[in-house]
């Protein structure tokens, strides 16, 4: 039996961990200093993914002035396929969201598998960064995400 997902806040002590996945998952991996940085930003989200006491996947979302920037999210290459960026987006989303909140991110456009779980959760096409991967010059998908407006209280019919 698989062990259940624990999300938590990620940790300086985790950053080994995470710079394991990173150079797995990744042509150009982020450094170290890039995630102690990213760690360092109180208005930030920084999410662990962990199943049986171990990482498993990571999320790195920055607040910029009224935006959110979904800049990082990895998991385990021999744990794909299971639930775990979809479990730590949809929590990022359960301590983020407001009405209205916005979110960007960009995405490799041959990241199909990516591209179509943020379209689930309702992030839009709004345009392309040509050549913006350093490692292949491949352009990003920009995309992004608008929170639902709350319904109005009482208007029901």
């Amino acid at each position: 039996m698989t062990p259940p997902l624990e999300l938590r806040r990620l940790f300086y002590a985790d950053l080994p961990g995470v710079i394991a996945i990173e150079r797995r998952a990744f042509p150009t991996p982020w450094s170290l200093a890039m995630f102690v940085l990213e760690l360092s930003k109180p208005s930030g989200v920084c999410l662990a993914a962990l199943r049986g006491g171990r990482l498993v996947g990571y999320l790195i979302c920055a607040r910029y002035d009224r935006v959110w920037h979904l800049m990082n999210v990895a998991v385990d290459d021999r744990r794909l396929r299971e639930g775990i960026a979809t479990a730590m987006i949809e929590r990022l989303f359960e301590l983020a969201d407001g009405p209205g909140e916005q979110y960007t991110l960009e995405v490799r456009t041959s990241n199909s598998g990516a591209i179509e779980m943020y379209e689930g959760f309702g992030f839009r096409s709004a345009g392309r960064k040509r050549a913006y991967y350093h490692d292949n010059r491949e352009d990003a998908l920009i995309m992004w995400r608008t929170a639902p407006q709350r319904a109005p209280a009482g208007g029901g019919s």
